[in-house]
């Protein structure tokens, strides 16, 4: 369903010139009189959907609402500024609700404050429903200006932090937003593109490419799997656990790394440099030709289906 809005979205929204990235990417770009752009994202997130009350704890939602928003800042390489918090509240009488409130903010406040972040306002409101927490924040472009989707080039090699797969067993919700690792990466390196990999990584590198006009690759062997991948292998007794941890790798949503293009002679000398703490690992390629596809070894190349979370 995401997908087909986001495409009637694109075909009805009128092109502003305040907005001149329009709705192609992880935020937006708003042009302010005399003023110099802001980056502007939002995330809304909804109880049996994103996370379980009364299973997880409320401080890890409310950390997870702010985070989910500076990684979309981070794919852009943007600094954060500035945050509102809106809740809808489940209806009570019994001072249940208000305990919640608190509760989310306890667990975004610590995080805001990490990436001095101001908490510069937002709304609350209760209905006959599930919790239902939006956060929107915003970010200041750095040196280079935004990174996007749509600057990669056949050729480039796709690059990612991290490890993937399994975030559902709680790096949902602890991950680290990697807004000074983009940050590094793009005052150090000319990147082509970049996305934050929230719905997976093969959607995610499928949704890359298509910005940039291109294909990609994914080389199976290379993609760097979690610990939590292969546990989550273990737990569904797979017949094939290198297999079922990779399928989680190349599916799972919320893992919130970041996936950047750059021509090989930059990624080689990412690589040899290591600039920053996490891991950075070398996943595949963009394409001439338009499409997913996946390359296990050395042998051919297969199609890939663009594989992940759809909202």
């Amino acid at each position: 369903m995401e997908l087909d809005f986001i495409r009637w979205l694109r075909e009805h929204v009128p092109s502003h010139p305040r907005a001149p990235l329009g709705l192609s990417d992880d935020a937006a770009i708003v042009s302010l009189a005399g003023q110099s752009n802001v980056i502007l994202t939002i995330d809304t997130l909804t109880d049996g959907v994103d996370f379980r009350v009364g299973v997880d704890d409320p401080r890890r939602i409310g950390r997870q609402a702010l985070a989910a928003n500076l990684s979309d800042l981070a794919a852009m390489a943007a600094r954060p500024l500035a945050a509102v918090i809106s809740l809808v509240l489940p209806r009570d009488d019994t001072g249940a609700s208000l305990k919640l409130a608190k509760e989310l903010y306890e667990g975004l406040l610590p995080l805001a404050q990490e990436y001095d972040v101001a908490i510069a306002g937002g709304d609350t409101n209760t209905f006959d429903g599930p919790l239902v927490i939006s956060v929107a924040a915003l970010g200041q472009p750095t040196g280079r200006g935004p990174l996007t989707r749509s600057g990669g080039k056949p050729g480039d090699w796709l690059l990612v932090t991290g490890s993937l797969g399994g975030s559902i067993l709680g790096h949902m919700f602890d991950f680290t937003p990697r807004v000074l690792e983009a940050i590094v990466l793009h005052e150090r390196y000319e990147l082509h593109a970049a996305i934050d990999i929230s719905d997976g990584l093969a959607l995610d590198a499928s949704r890359l490419a298509a910005e940039s006009g291109c294909g990609a690759m994914i080389f199976t062997n290379d993609v760097p799997i979690a610990a939590a991948a292969y546990q989550l292998a273990d737990q569904e007794a797979a017949a094939n656990r290198e297999a079922a941890a990779l399928m989680h790798a190349l599916s799972d949503g919320q893992d919130f790394e970041l996936l950047f293009a750059a021509t090989p002679e930059t990624a080689q000398t990412i690589l040899r440099d290591s600039p920053l703490e996490c891991a950075i690992t070398h996943v595949g390629e963009l394409a001439t030709e338009p499409g997913l596809w996946q390359q296990h070894g050395a042998g051919q190349r297969q199609p890939l289906a663009p594989i992940g979370w759809r909202h």
